[in-house]
């Protein structure tokens, strides 16, 4: 059965960094577009960064540009967000997700898989 699963989230200091791991099972991500999302209590769920898997692509909010960076190491079957200089308004759940079909509006969470997310908490 198809699965994503994500790791890496805890609690860091503002000004921290964390690096989060969207590992999969029977879906080869390297034919995937992979999105991470975040939802905090009472808000939408926003994307926040995404990579295509035709031709590297890679989209981020405008809230995390210059501090995010989202990757693939295709022989581990996983994709990473690297979070720097974390702030307070960053804590959420964060989803990873997965689609071999979305190819634009890589941010709109339209993604056919998703994982059950991981808890990033940025307080002093």
């Amino acid at each position: 059965q198809a699965q994503l699963v994500e790791s890496g989230g805890g609690l860091v200091q503002p000004g921290g960094s964390l690096t989060l791991a969207c590992t999969a099972s029977e879906l080869p991500l390297e034919n995937y577009t992979v999105g991470w999302f975040r939802q905090a209590p009472g808000k939408k769920r926003e994307g926040v960064a995404a990579i295509s898997w035709r031709d590297g692509t890679t989209d981020y909010a405008d809230s995390v540009k210059g501090r995010f960076t989202i990757s693939r190491d295709n022989a581990k079957n996983t994709v990473y967000l690297r979070m720097d200089n974390l702030k307070s308004e960053d804590s959420a759940d964060y989803f990873c997700a997965a689609d071999p079909q979305q190819l634009l509006f890589l941010l709109h969470p339209t993604y056919r898989h998703w994982g059950q997310g991981s808890q990033v908490t940025v307080s002093s």
